[in-house]
């Protein structure tokens, strides 16, 4: 088949264009800039704006399918920003969609589409565990219209399905783990809380079989089209030992202090005020959306994606801090030589 993956150049939409090639499809990515490495998979590149309509339509032309995972991401940023890439974005990919006749989609979500300030979710699923509502972030908030709007394109010529994986990490990683990695460097990574709050994360190989075993059993009035499934590699640990087991497979110091949630809370009311006020460049190193994450359970059943598509996570926290491990000394060997 010739599938469009949009966002093909990030760490996940690396790795569904790795797999849809090992798999012998032929692959389209959409993306803002131009990566060797989709060169050197074979995958065409078309360059150009999620929100520009008519670019994303004409990279649709001829496809069978889309793997919808571009967004915009993070803690911080103008609501505008936010809701022209997963707001527009997710609209002009629908239309590209209707446009071209392509009759699967599946879209990456997030389970912050669910987000209630510190509610804890033990052993959640998309059945038990409702919308989110007064979001702190914007990016929430347009990946819960986004969700809502592909769900409800879902029909007889066009079949849907959303993924939330919760915290994609593994090798390879250039967005969370360099981040806690400096903070931590510099002495200035703390728990929020006590740190004993039970979290789910997912390895990158993971996430990616699931958007393989989703995108393989997708097909109008399948189990899982017109839906959302929560994805993880279904092992909860508390933010202590996921925290510093992924520092201590790149030989990062461990966190060892913490804050208290009001604390944390109270200084991400501060920041944002004068990054609004000032405003200052980045992102700033708490809001009360991330006080609010770092500090409360969040994992998930895993039992909805395994009845509906097969989904059985294939590499453990283990394994997984294993393979971490080894390419973090493979490349510091590199570095040394």
């Amino acid at each position: 088949m010739k599938i469009l993956v949009t966002g093909g150049g990030g760490f996940l939409g690396q790795a569904l264009c790795r797999g849809l090639r090992a798999r012998g499809h032929e692959v389209v990515s959409f993306n803002r800039g131009r990566y060797d490495t989709l060169d050197a998979l074979g995958v065409t590149q078309v360059q150009g704006d999620l929100a520009a309509r008519d670019a994303v339509v004409a990279a649709g032309r001829g496809c069978d399918a889309v793997f919808h995972n571009a967004a915009k991401a993070g803690a911080w940023g103008s609501y505008d920003s936010y809701h022209r890439a997963n707001v527009v974005g997710t609209d002009n990919v629908l239309a590209a969609c209707r446009a071209h006749g392509i009759g699967k989609l599946v879209y990456t979500s997030t389970p912050s589409v669910t987000h209630r300030a510190t509610h804890p979710v033990e052993g959640g699923t998309a059945d038990t565990v409702p919308y989110g509502e007064g979001f702190k972030a914007p990016y929430a908030t347009t990946k819960k219209i986004a969700e809502l709007a592909v769900l409800a394109a879902n029909d007889a010529t066009l079949a849907t399905v959303a993924l939330r994986p919760r915290l994609i990490w593994g090798v390879g990683d250039n967005q969370l783990l360099p981040r806690l990695v400096a903070r931590a460097n510099a002495g200035r990574l703390r728990f929020v809380g006590d740190g004993e709050n039970r979290v789910d994360t997912t390895y990158i190989d993971n996430a990616a079989q699931a958007h393989f075993d989703a995108f393989e059993h997708l097909a109008p009035n399948a189990a899982c089209a017109g839906r959302a499934y929560f994805i993880s590699n279904g092992e909860p640990k508390t933010m202590r030992e996921t925290l510093n087991g992924l520092l201590g497979a790149v030989g990062a110091p461990p966190v060892t202090k913490s804050i208290p949630f009001g604390a944390a809370y109270a200084v991400g009311v501060v920041c944002e005020g004068l990054w609004h006020a000032l405003p200052l460049r980045g992102e700033p190193p708490m809001t009360r959306f991330l006080a609010e994450q770092l500090a409360t359970t969040h994992w998930y059943d895993m039992a909805p994606a395994r009845r509906d598509f097969g989904y059985v996570p294939q590499v453990s926290f283990a394994e997984g801090l294993a393979r971490l491990r080894a390419a973090h000394v493979a490349g510091a060997s590199g570095r040394s030589a």
